[in-house]
């Protein structure tokens, strides 16, 4: 493609993006509660956001203590753009290039700004009855602080009477979610969040189920409050989500991923999906899109799903072209038979 072309290409495309992967906002800026603004309290406060954005990049509670990242525990400041004091909290900017770097080079797996976007469903349940969270109430301020604690793109639903109807506790509770299926499909999301959050003895518990296409990720929580519950659910679901994404180390080879039925509208969302994996346009034939790219198989297959993509089977090696005809001029250019190739992924809409 002509390097004039391709700008005005990604431009244009942009009118019209279709609904895929969201873009984490905010990835590396951190906020932190902190008792004061003390030396002592604000170093405190440091390294959580430090553990923070560590576990919001990785998935992994315990990547922080990697033995790589000793000077970095240390020295926390070392990888921050700036920091400031936002009423009783500590708001942390780290610079992306040496934050990457450095965990990089410890050999740690990080997951990409793209992320898949989560359609939460939350019901709140208390001894005077039960509430759905929906987009417009004062109660979803507390699943947005904690969603974007964790680095996830966070959707709720209108939470109107159908909506409600569909959100009881047995439809929450659900093996088959088809229910809340239908219910979602208006939002567009990659990924189905159900969560039934309760009171008990003064604490707060959480069953919660995930599905990220026909797979389902599940388990429990328990915190002494509702904000402390939305973070611990947040986190729970970053550290089942993480590993279909995160690029590790050495795992990446050279790819070559044929999409077919591309338009103008998809060129931009499908740039964006491959981010990650340095993707360098090779051909475009009508319709059809050739990329190279740096992944393993299965993080290619896992990205391309948060856009719908479906993969193909490789096509079978054309026939090699009959022996000239007599009478054929000596030297007559013939058609090459098209060969897939072993290192490459089929994909199309």
């Amino acid at each position: 493609m002509r390097p004039f072309f391709r700008p005005l290409l990604f431009c244009l495309s942009l009118l019209c993006l279709p609904v895929l992967a969201a873009p984490v906002s905010g990835l590396y800026q951190v906020r932190e509660p902190l008792a004061d603004q003390e030396p002592a309290s604000r170093d405190e406060a440091m390294q959580r956001a430090l553990q923070t954005l560590v576990q919001r990049l990785t998935g992994d509670a315990k990547a922080v203590n990697n033995p790589g990242l000793d000077g970095l525990r240390k020295d926390p400041q070392q990888i921050v753009s700036q920091f400031g004091y936002e009423g009783d909290a500590l708001t942390v900017e780290f610079d992306p290039a040496s934050t990457e770097r450095l965990l990089r080079g410890a050999g740690l797996s990080l997951w990409g700004a793209n992320r898949p976007a989560i359609l939460t469903w939350w019901l709140s349940e208390t001894n005077v009855g039960s509430q759905l969270i929906g987009e417009s109430q004062a109660e979803a301020a507390q699943l947005r602080d904690a969603a974007q604690h964790r680095g996830l793109p966070l959707r709720l639903p209108m939470a109107d009477l159908s909506e409600q109807l569909v959100a009881t506790p047995e439809g929450l509770a659900a093996n088959d979610p088809q229910a809340l299926r239908d219910a979602s499909e208006r939002y567009g999301a990659d990924a189905l969040l159900a969560v039934r959050a309760s009171e008990r003895d003064g604490k707060w518990q959480a069953q919660w189920r995930l599905w990220i296409g026909q797979e389902r990720e599940q388990g429990s929580v328990e915190a002494a409050n509702q904000a402390a519950l939305a973070d611990a659910v947040m986190l729970a679901v970053n550290e089942r989500l993480a590993p279909r994404f995160v690029i590790k180390p050495g795992a990446a080879q050279s790819l070559t991923l044929v999409l077919d039925g591309a338009d103008l509208s998809r060129f931009a969302a499908v740039e964006r999906l491959l981010e990650p994996f340095a993707p360098r346009l090779v051909a475009v034939n009508g319709k059809q899109l050739t990329y190279q790219v740096s992944a393993s198989a299965d993080q290619l297959r896992a990205q391309l799903a948060l856009g719908q993509l479906q993969e193909e089977p490789a096509p079978k090696p054309e026939p090699a072209p009959a022996p000239a005809a007599a009478g054929q001029a000596p030297g007559a250019p013939l058609s090459a038979p098209v060969q897939p190739s072993n290192n490459a992924l089929y994909f199309r809409w």
